[in-house]
């Protein structure tokens, strides 16, 4: 049964809640934004007063007491996502988590069967996952037109420097994040006990969940090499995984392009044809071993990477109207990854996963 009105609130309501899953929520027809927490009561007085928010909070477990609330976005560093997304499970109220889910793999696991055991809605926050090439990409390779999957190789690079190094907080008009609301925490992305790592959590958390969306498989085996650039954090990450479908899969990403430049380049290899993918400037193509080929039309920006279609899938999703399209347990897949090639790094050898075996 459809619902007429998700009541919603806003945990981390920092850079990226208040550039996009605020607007959102304030936009989305049938949502209603009551609540956003920030740690100190002036800055979460601010936002609630900016945005029109009814009820400011400064810790999750306040805002999770709301008795109103239906979901929940968690947007703060992913230090503080287990217990959060923990808290609001435990209420039984639905939630969006940004990824990295947690820093930790044992815990997104765990709250996954969290909201399995519940029969809460969860969700990962990835944009690329409601993207029209993504979907389509995603119907071509699990419905064998690609024939038998063999190889994958994604490219992947953004301007994150300023994130790692931390360049990012002052008076400095020129950064980056001058026109947001406001800039990215100085420690929210380049301390590891915040932030849990570098590029491999900040951004290899798309690609990693991308790959387990597109092809439905889990990883096998995974060898990752990483180098910080003079960064505390990785910057470049080199990362080779073998699906559990026997697919070889190769990651290059670094996070140390000049501003404004970014790659996406993905390029999947089947016995019966290749499927490549541009999902940054929204190009992809298929081409058969015949030689025959099928040019998909370019999408326009907003679509190639719908940043706020995750928010407005959680209420679609609890009101009834629409399918999870990026369940929670991709990003726990993607922290698979993730915590495999950092034990890769640290002991410079392969790392052989569990298989996963079915519920």
């Amino acid at each position: 049964m459809s619902k007429d009105l998700v009541r919603c609130g806003v945990i981390g309501a920092g850079w990226w809640a208040t550039t996009h899953h605020i607007p959102a929520l304030k936009e989305h027809p049938k949502a209603e934004l009551i609540a956003v927490q920030r740690r100190t009561r002036e800055k979460a007085d601010k936002v609630a007063q900016d945005f029109d928010i009814p009820h400011a909070c400064t810790t999750a477990e306040e805002l999770v007491g709301i008795d109103e609330l239906d979901a929940v976005v968690i947007s703060s560093t992913p230090n503080m996502h287990y217990a959060q997304a923990k808290a609001a499970l435990d209420r039984g109220l639905h939630v969006l988590i940004e990824k990295p889910m947690t820093i930790d793999l044992n815990e997104s696991l765990e709250l996954v069967e969290l909201a399995k055991s519940k029969g809460l809605h969860f969700l990962v926050s990835c944009p690329w996952h409601y993207a029209k090439h993504s979907l389509e990409a995603k119907r071509l390779i699990q419905s064998g037109a690609l024939g038998q999957l063999k190889m994958i190789s994604m490219m992947y690079t953004n301007s994150c420097l300023e994130l790692y190094k931390a360049v990012i907080t002052g008076s400095k008009a020129s950064d980056t994040f001058s026109k947001s609301y406001q800039r990215p925490g100085k420690t929210s992305y380049n301390d590891p006990a915040v932030a849990g790592g570098g590029h491999v959590y900040c951004q290899v958390s798309h690609v990693a969940g991308l790959l387990a969306f597109l092809t439905g498989q889990e990883p096998a085996e995974v060898y990752a090499r990483f180098d910080n650039a003079g960064a505390p954090v990785d910057v470049y990450n080199a990362i080779n995984i073998k699906l559990e479908d026997g697919t070889l899969v190769s990651v290059a990403t670094h996070g140390a392009t000049m501003r404004g430049e970014r790659t996406y380049e993905t390029h999947l290899y089947g016995t019966d044809a290749r499927l490549f993918i541009e999902f940054w400037r929204g190009n992809m193509h298929l081409r058969h071993l015949d030689g025959k080929e099928t040019a998909y039309p370019d999408l326009p920006g907003a679509e190639s990477y719908p940043r706020r279609a995750p928010t407005n899938n959680l209420v679609d999703v609890v009101a009834g109207d629409a399918e999870n399209g990026s369940p929670a347990t991709l990003g726990a897949t993607a922290m698979k990854v993730i915590a495999a090639s950092c034990e890769s790094v640290r002991t410079k050898s392969n790392v052989i996963l569990a298989k996963t075996t079915s519920s």
